[in-house]
Formats: C-alpha cells, sequence, structure tokens
C-alpha cells in the first residue's frame, strides 16, 4: 500500500533508538524526510546516517534535551516547517505512590505531557494553513489500564490524551489529524529496566523475570519496534485522514477488554 506522504516532513522524538526509532524508520520508508531528535549525538548521528543511506531520504539530526525550552527552540529552529510530529519521551522511573513528591510529579508532567503540546502548539498551525498534517503522540497502555508502580506515567500521559481528546477535534476540519499510540511492552530499553527491577526485587534472574512478563501477554512475546513504527506510519497516511483523537493499543492482547 502506498501511504501518500512521499516527500512529506516528519519530526520524529526520541528517534536514536527504541519506539522512536521504529517510526522514523517506517516514515523513512515511506519517503518522508526526517528530523529526528534524542539527547545523544553519536547514537542519534549514527541513526541518521544509517535511515538516510537505506532509503536514500533527506535525515536531519539535533542532540537536544527534547523537553527543555531551549532543546525544543533547537529542535524546532532545524525543523522548520513539517507535515508530521511524532512526540515521544521516555518515561518516568517506576516507585510507589508515598514516596513521590511534588517535584517529581512536574517533572513527569513537563516530560509526558507540557512538551508534546509545546510541539504541537508550535507546529500544528503551519499545518492547519497548510491544511494537511499528522500528528502521533506515543503514550502508553497505561492510559487504559493504570500501572501503580507507573503512577507518574499514568498521571502525565492521561492528562496529555485528556488534551489530545479535544484538540484532534478542532484541528482536523483544518486537514491535520492527530492520534496516539499506545504501546504495551515491547522489546526495548523500558522492558529491560522493568525485567531489571522485577528480577531485583523478587531475587530472580533477568530471564526469568522476562518469560514470567512475556507469558502475561496472548502473543506470547514482548512487541517489536518495527511493528510499532509500522503502525505510526499508517496513522501518518492519507489513508488514515479520518481517524480522529484515537488511541491505538499495541500490547499485543494484553489488556483484557471489549472495547
Amino acid at each position: 500500500m502506498d501511504l501518500g506522504i512521499r516527500g512529506k516532513r516528519a519530526l520524529v522524538c526520541a528517534a536514536s533508538k527504541g519506539l522512536g526509532r521504529g517510526c522514523a524508520e517506517a516514515l523513512a520508508a515511506e519517503g518522508v524526510d526526517l528530523v529526528i531528535n534524542a539527547r545523544g549525538e553519536e547514537a542519534l548521528a549514527n541513526t541518521a546516517a544509517e535511515l538516510a543511506d537505506r532509503y536514500g531520504v533527506t535525515v536531519d539530526h539535533v542532540a537536544a534535551d527534547i523537553t527543555t525550552d531551549e532543546g525544543r527552540a533547537k529542535v524546532l529552529e532545524a525543523a522548520g516547517d513539517l507535515d508530521i510530529l511524532v512526540n515521544n519521551a521516555g518515561g518516568p522511573p517506576p516507585g510507589h505512590w508515598l514516596d513521590w513528591s511534588r517535584d517529581d510529579f512536574i517533572k513527569a508532567v513537563d516530560s509526558n505531557m507540557l512538551t508534546a503540546i509545546a510541539l504541537m502548539q508550535a507546529t500544528v498551525p503551519g499545518m492547519m494553513e497548510r491544511r494537511w498534517g499528522r500528528v502521533v503522540n506515543i503514550t502508553s497502555a497505561a492510559v487504559r489500564a493504570p500501572i501503580a508502580v507507573l503512577g507518574l506515567s499514568n498521571t502525565a500521559r492521561t492528562g496529555l490524551t485528556g488534551f489530545v481528546a479535544g484538540m484532534s477535534r478542532d484541528v482536523i476540519k483544518h486537514g491535520v489529524n492527530v492520534n496516539n499510540l499506545l504501546p504495551g511492552l515491547h522489546a526495548t530499553a523500558r522492558a529491560d529496566s522493568l525485567d531489571g527491577g522485577t528480577a531485583k526485587a523478587e531475587g530472580i534472574s533477568i530471564e526469568e523475570a522476562r518469560a514470567r512478563r512475556q507469558a502475561s501477554i496472548p502473543a506470547g512475546r514482548y512487541g517489536e519496534a518495527g511493528d510499532f513504527g509500522a503502525a505510526c506510519a499508517f496513522l501518518c497516511s492519507e489513508q488514515a485522514k479520518f481517524i480522529v483523537g484515537q488511541n491505538l493499543l499495541l500490547d499485543g492482547g494484553a489488556l483484557n477488554v471489549t472495547m
């Protein structure tokens, strides 16, 4: 299927590895020129070179902390006029609700809610003027089924979901589609961290912790970044123009719900 986005320009955040890279690669495969961002220069530069060489698209990279005003300004200056925005940021650390301070919550909200909103406020008006745009926010399956130890993430990402629910329905009349992708467990550093935490807490090996967690997923495995990226690319496509303000769950069937 031709997704109809060849020649578009996209900004993909946290794109040097994991789900962000999966999204960047899927868009590059469709002929989308990229601006990719992450904090680490070396890994980001390597990703940019690999994607440009493999897919023959332009890939600019900007190493910066997208959760800061300075970092966003640096990235947006390099990005210029965008057709596609993929918002992504690493989740806050796990913990217990009694241990989190106000500063912990503010940091989580800044990283996983307000950063995405600021980037949409900076880029979506231009998309509206040009009568075409796509925004995909990478949130979490915890928006649908909260995970107690990820309370900081639950709080911030659910806030972003509420914002998008209203904002997406305001901008669609200008040809801009905004949706959210909700990953369950994928084979990324985040899963490694969770498995490591479980192993340490229960005195078992990481392999045992991983096998136990995978067994709880009907698909019997963690997701792959490439599959996640393909879903992102579809939400950015011409064919997705009637999908508005939705929350697409990619969790291998882990969340046992009817709707």
